[in-house]
């Protein structure tokens, strides 16, 4: 599997992100000859070797024609790729991320999104950079983004509403749910095209992970800032052997330990933590100072549920305190499928690595189903299922 890493030290844009692409060997004559599928008129495409803070990068340009700029809706621009000759991956990917800028914008400005009329992303060069992104990562065989935390920077941005906050209002809707920050660096370093393609394409946000690079591309920015490279990173690498199979990502494990309340209290607590999405919860009896015998709480969540889970436990508990830490976990492929026993049908999960199936196991809940409906004891209609899945062998 084909991973691609964006750093995003100096935030990114959609200039950069295609210049790192070209850098990284997209071919500028194929994307021109891409490009040309969308039909539309009135821009040039330039790329130029430069550098920034002594670091080489691609630049990235559209020149357009002033007098051919139009305003466009998210209809338009929509139709103008369905249109098109591009492929589908392209199309989709492309559209994604531009309904991302229309429902940001639509929400930070208090309108439909269907009334969202762009004015710098629905100019030419906004779309070619997007197709162009999309194209970029299709050529490239780019199967998975991950990205480090972006730096939004600081300070205020000159726009058509004016004097605007940095991140801009519309950049800042598509980055909820993003992590980013900012080093004090006076300029606007994500923008909405930037931040749009990264909440369309990326799958995790984690610091620069162990990774063998085989190749390294950079994208620069418009102007050099001082003290810091304008210019967006991105490392592709190479995913091997049967480690490229598994499902990998990163959750919170969130802890506490408790000595003084009632065993009723957890029923309720573990159904109201499920609710709110965290994906596990666990007791463990543990033994505390004074020889307080005492039940540790131990959740997984994802990144973005873990502020929910706090204040629940905070809430739901006699805690005074609760601990966290960012753990990796890596999982089998999973898929669920319909198996016919001589009981009836039961779901089932298979664990797989790649086309292999490694694990089968029956769903809880068919089993107790057959288990109620026939009035058999449920470890029977356990060991016949496992007995009848274990006979049928190759799934």
């Amino acid at each position: 599997m084909k991973i691609a890493y964006l750093d995003c030290f100096s935030g990114i844009s959609g200039d950069m992100m295609v210049g790192a692409l070209i850098d990284l060997g997209l071919d500028f004559r194929y994307l021109e000859k891409e490009l040309k599928k969308l039909n539309i008129s009135g821009y040039k495409l330039e790329i130029a070797k430069v550098k920034r803070n002594g670091i080489k990068g691609v630049k990235f340009d559209v020149k357009v024609d002033l007098a051919k700029q139009h305003h466009r809706n998210l209809k338009i621009i929509n139709n103008i790729i369905d249109k098109s000759r591009l492929n589908k991956e392209i199309k989709t990917l492309s559209k994604g991320i531009f309904n991302k800028i229309a429902e940001a914008e639509a929400k930070a400005h208090g309108v439909k999104v269907k009334d969202v009329h762009f004015h710098e992303v629905g100019a030419v060069d906004s779309i070619i950079d997007v197709v162009a992104t999309s194209i970029g990562i299709n050529y490239l065989g780019i199967e998975k983004v991950i990205s480090s935390p972006l730096n939004v920077g600081c300070g205020f941005v000159k726009t058509e509403h004016g004097l605007l906050p940095v991140p801009a209002p519309a950049t800042a809707e598509i980055l909820k749910g993003i992590p980013f920050y900012n080093n004090n660096i006076r300029a606007e370093l994500v923008t909405p095209t930037g931040a749009a393609i990264v909440a369309a394409v990326v799958k995790d946000f984690i610091s620069l992970p162990e990774m063998r690079a085989e190749k390294i591309g950079y994208g620069a920015g418009s102007r050099e800032i001082e003290g810091m490279p304008n210019l967006l990173r991105i490392f592709l690498a190479e995913e091997d052997g049967e480690s490229s199979h598994y499902d990998k990502d990163r959750i919170m494990v969130i802890e506490t330990n408790i000595d003084d309340i009632s065993p009723q209290v957890y029923e309720e607590l573990m159904e109201n933590i499920f609710k709110i999405g965290a994906l596990d919860i666990f007791l463990t009896p543990i033994i505390m100072k004074k020889n307080r015998p005492a039940i540790k709480i131990s959740v997984l969540s994802d990144p973005e549920t873990a502020i929910k889970v706090y204040d629940l436990l905070f809430r739901e508990t006699s805690t005074f305190g609760i601990r966290s830490y960012e753990a990796f976990r890596c999982k089998l492929e999973r898929e669920i499928k319909k198996f016919k026993s001589s009981l009836g049908n039961v779901e089932v999960k298979l664990g797989k690595s790649g086309s292999k199936v490694l694990k089968v196991a029956p769903e809880y809940e068919s089993l107790k189903k057959i288990s109620r409906d026939k009035k058999i004891p449920f470890i029977e209609v356990l060991k016949r299922v496992e007995a009848e899945i274990r006979k049928k062998g190759k799934w």
